[in-house]
């Protein structure tokens, strides 16, 4: 069986840079208690003219180029979103026309920050199972329009961004037969009964978008940090100890950790329990803030491009979201 490889990464930020300092004339914040806490300097922000879609596509583009793969001969699109241009149709239809990819199939997978990881292991078994040659991956979020402006403990974090990856099926090489490269497994969990810790409560079927929910501001997100950051920190661990077991793998074999960039402390801490040091984890959430079902692509792709990831290296992916949603891979680059 063909294992799937990620042959393409890419990434887009919107120009528009919101610093800590700009935060501090919004609500009662200030620098050094968002450094402090999070570990962010700034965020990106898209421009009023900019949707979800708009990003993706741009990252997109970035990830088919790398891997030298036309948009018509992409099978399959998968976007992990939560913030769609619109309820329906789903933003992968978007992408799909606005890239010309004719001959994919596309559909969103909602798993907010989770939600790159979430798409990549749904892509994985199409690929895996010989069903599409070619698909791509999105993760992008705009939670900059979803934040309450008025909250200093939320809208702090979130930033707007993409992230993209290109997979192929490729069979193993025969020096690579006693370590096969590619996506060697992904592992994902969910837990409904904590739904309540991290979401928007107005907009869907059970609470539709009103004038008074407005007022309210239940159409914006509402999260219990301090039980997300106890739960994140534990759940991550426990994930990727999991996933690295099922190849008789422990942490001292990890090369790598790519991971969903939530809160400096969150992953600080992950990082001491699993006895990695720090300096094997991508960090970018200083420039980019919590950017949501972009933070693990586009964190791929800057260390990809940054020349970090060599072949043969191991990957440890993480993330974690609402849902609560999180999950983890082991990939040999």
């Amino acid at each position: 069986m063909a294992r799937t490889h990620i042959i393409g990464t890419g990434s887009y930020a919107p120009a528009q840079v919101l610093t800590n300092q700009d935060l501090e004339r919004l609500v009662d914040t200030s620098d050094a208690w968002i450094r402090e806490r999070t570990g962010i300097q700034e965020r990106r922000q898209a421009a009023p003219d900019e949707a979800t879609s708009d990003l993706a596509v741009q990252a997109s583009r970035h990830a088919l180029e790398m891997a030298g793969v036309a948009p018509g001969d992409l099978d399959l699109i998968v976007v992990g979103t939560v913030t769609a241009d619109m309820p329906m149709p789903s933003c992968a239809a978007l992408v799909q026309a606005k890239l010309g990819a004719k001959r994919a199939f596309a559909f969103d997978v909602s798993a907010a920050c989770a939600g790159g990881l979430y798409a990549l292991s749904v892509a994985d078994q199409f690929v895996r199972t010989g069903q599409v040659k070619r698909a791509l991956v999105v993760g992008a979020d705009l939670l900059t329009r979803a934040v309450d402006w008025t909250d200093r403990n939320t809208c702090v974090l979130f930033g707007d961004g993409a992230g993209a990856l290109v997979l192929g099926a490729e069979p193993d090489a025969e020096d690579d037969a006693m370590a096969p490269r590619g996506i060697l497994s992904t592992h994902l969990r969910t837990d409904g009964e904590l739904a309540n810790l991290l979401c928007i409560p107005a907009g869907g079927s059970r609470t539709p978008v009103t004038a008074d929910n407005v007022d309210a501001n239940l159409h914006k997100l509402k999260m219990n940090g301090k039980e997300v950051f106890r739960f994140a920190v534990r759940a991550l661990v426990e994930s990727t100890q999991a996933s690295l077991g099922v190849h008789g793998m422990d942490t001292t074999q990890v090369d790598h950790v790519i991971a969903h960039q939530a809160n400096l402390r969150i992953l600080e801490a992950v990082m001491e329990r699993l006895e990695i040091p720090k300096e094997k984890c991508w960090l970018n959430l200083h420039k980019y803030g919590n950017t949501s079902s972009a933070s693990l692509p586009m964190s791929l792709d800057e260390a990809q491009r940054a020349g970090r990831l060599k072949r043969g290296d191991v990957i440890a992916m993480m993330a974690i979201g609402a849902g609560m949603a999180w999950g983890s891979a082991v990939v040999r680059w």
